[in-house]
């Protein structure tokens, strides 16, 4: 069966690819205030959830927009796909705080990568999981592992951005290349993927993409116009540069 990952060509992922880079930037604009105040835990939340809710896990379902296979029905399990947006948020601010907390200590990036890297991993195919479809899905295993690196090495350079990035300039350019390698995780993994005809047909049960779509979308419009609204009205105090000499 034939796979289409650009069904309306250009649209889904054009879209996907600002969602990202919103989101991208949100994330690295409330992470830059959680490196000037003495609590950071909420801006970090807010970060996590910027990062996590919009810039990954939004951005792979408008991309799931321009999916389908011919001839098949694709349907959506909602509590599975809600759950991989929990996971997206939670792993994104694990890593955030390892590399937050323990910032001086040369393992916490790598660590903080890893962790945040198979976690976006593991929501992109718990996404792919709560995806149901009458068409048998294979998916083929080296380019699953390409995808799992991309992913590592993506968030990992995200939270690099994260700790470094100062101004507005480096900030939306350090968004736009977040942008790049979310997406570019995605599509890798999409293309994974190969449909065949089972053995006995079934209809795939869950709500199709339009449904559980528009009320994600106006719920996360609502929540990323508040943090922007929050971060806009927030106090901006740069934090000075890193000691030539960190504290033990």
């Amino acid at each position: 069966m034939e796979v289409h990952h650009f069904t309306y060509g250009l649209v889904t992922p054009v879209i996907a690819y600002v969602m990202s880079v919103i989101g991208s930037l949100l994330g690295l604009q409330c992470a830059r205030r959680a490196r000037s105040v003495a609590q950071p835990q909420g801006w970090l939340i807010a970060a996590a959830v910027s990062i996590g809710g919009t810039g990954i896990w939004v951005m792979h379902f408008v991309a799931m927009l321009g999916f389908s296979i011919e001839a098949a029905q694709i349907r959506y399990n909602v509590p599975l796909t809600l759950a991989s947006a929990v996971i997206a948020i939670v792993v994104v601010w694990c890593g955030l705080t390892i590399v937050t907390r323990w910032k001086y200590l040369p393992w916490a990036l790598p660590a903080g990568g890893a962790v945040t890297g198979l976690g976006v991993a593991a929501m992109h195919y718990s996404g792919m999981y709560a995806m149901k479809s009458d068409a048998v899905l294979r998916y083929s295993t080296m380019i699953v592992i390409v995808s799992v690196v991309i992913a590592v090495v993506a968030a990992t350079a995200a939270l690099w951005f994260t700790l470094t990035v100062r101004g507005v300039p480096a900030t939306l350019g350090a968004a736009l290349i977040m942008g790049v390698a979310v997406t570019g995780m995605h599509y890798t993994g999409m293309s994974a993927i190969h449909a065949q005809w089972p053995a006995v047909e079934k209809a795939p049960a869950g709500a199709d993409a339009v449904q559980l779509l528009l009320p994600l979308m106006i719920g996360v419009s609502v929540i990323t116009m508040l943090l922007f609204i929050n971060v806009g009205l927030s106090d901006d105090h740069e934090p000075p540069p890193p000691a030539d000499n960190p504290p033990p």
